[in-house]
């Protein structure tokens, strides 16, 4: 008879099919999570230092920095161990845990990205209604709904997860404990599992995607009829940046969430190095987009660095 139980601990692969090269693969995941969280933990604290930095878009983004916090540092440093000192085991909590903190803030990102849609519309279409519009309590409560809906959808999915019996080898054949990944170790029926995570994304990534690309077609509706050419083309590269940055965070999510499901004839080691870049490009970019391009912070930053360079001399 198979013996079936909930196990104890998981051993992560790394990238399958890679693990002679994962560990040369970890330098430039090292040096992309360390521009994240330094670009992100220095937007932070600019946005903190500077009252006329305490503006709606800057909350947003601050709110977007903080999130991408979470999300690198609750994966890379355990996938580094794994490539540099082949540290493969976590237990099933840990696991559990980890699959909550990508799948909520990642949820609780997309959710962010439709506000910070909507932010740029009303300060382009809307300029008189912007600051009635967007007020302290209602940046607070949009905030909060983004994050609330993140844990509200995949709480769910957690509790599925952790009812589920396991048996068998407990290889996770990925770089960290993504859901389908581990729901594929369990005994018995799963398809409620699957039902759910495909609906729950599906449904959350279309609505959002309408949503952003609405509120910047509306945006390069207003841009267009703008009659100072340098308006509109500095106008053009920021909405281009910003869709750049928003394709770059759905893009390897939606690729590595249905390749999980039906991508069979997709190469392990392809999907999984997108899925771990899907973690790791737009946390790392994200501060230099949103961020480094807006000129108040970049005002704030190169200050900041003189005034630094100016009483270490002194």
């Amino acid at each position: 008879m198979l013996e079936i139980y909930i196990s104890t601990s998981f051993n992560l692969i790394g990238i399958p099919g890679l693990e002679d090269a994962q560990f040369w693969i970890a330098f430039p995941f090292c040096t992309m999570y360390f521009m994240a969280v330094l670009g992100n933990i220095t937007l932070l604290l600019v946005i903190r230092l500077d009252p006329s930095l305490h503006l709606p878009m800057y909350y947003f983004l601050s709110m977007l920095a903080a999130i991408d916090l979470v999300l690198t540092t609750s994966t890379i440093p355990k996938l580094l161990s794994i490539f540099w000192f082949q540290s493969h085991e976590i237990n099933f909590e840990g696991c559990v845990a980890q699959m909550f903190f990508i799948h909520s803030f990642s949820t609780a990102e997309s959710g962010v990205l439709v506000t910070m849609a909507f932010d740029r519309y009303l300060a382009i279409c809307k300029p008189l209604h912007y600051s009635a519009i967007l007020t302290g309590p209602t940046i607070a409560k949009l905030g909060l709904a983004a994050v609330v809906r993140g844990f509200a959808i995949v709480t769910p999915l957690t509790c599925m997860v952790t009812s589920l019996s396991y048996c068998g080898p407990h290889i996770i054949h990925h770089s960290y404990c993504e859901h389908m990944s581990v729901v594929k170790l369990a005994c018995g029926d799963t398809r409620l599992n699957s039902i759910y995570g495909i609906m729950a994304a599906t449904i959350m990534v279309a609505s959002d995607s309408i949503l952003i690309a609405v509120s910047y077609m509306l945006i390069l509706r207003e841009v267009i009829g703008l009659s100072s050419r340098e308006a509109r083309l500095k106008s053009f590269g920021t909405c281009g940046s910003h869709i750049g940055v928003i394709v770059l965070f759905y893009t390897p999510g939606l690729f590595s969430f249905y390749t999980q499901r039906w991508g069979q004839n997709v190469p392990a080691h392809v999907h999984i190095l997108m899925a771990d870049l899907y973690l790791l490009v737009p946390p790392m970019l994200n501060p230099l987009i949103y961020g480094m391009r807006t000129k108040p912070i970049q005002e704030r930053v190169l200050s900041l660095l003189c005034k630094k360079e100016t009483q270490s001399q002194s």
